[in-house]
């Protein structure tokens, strides 16, 4: 997941370098959600593997 959300980024700053400021914004609208998306699977993955965790001791 944030290695797609690192390939938008890529491409919004090089689409940005030339001038292509539509396909630019579109690109970081989709790295950001992608970046969230992965934070939040994280985040969840996280809390799930500390309650595993507690149930086994």
């Amino acid at each position: 997941m944030l290695k797609w959300a690192l390939i938008f980024f890529i491409i919004s700053l090089v689409a940005g370098v030339f001038g292509f400021t539509g396909i630019a914004s579109g690109a970081a609208a989709v790295a950001k959600i992608l970046f969230y998306i992965a934070v939040a699977l994280f985040l969840l993955f996280l809390v799930l593997g500390v309650i595993a965790l507690n149930a086994v001791k």
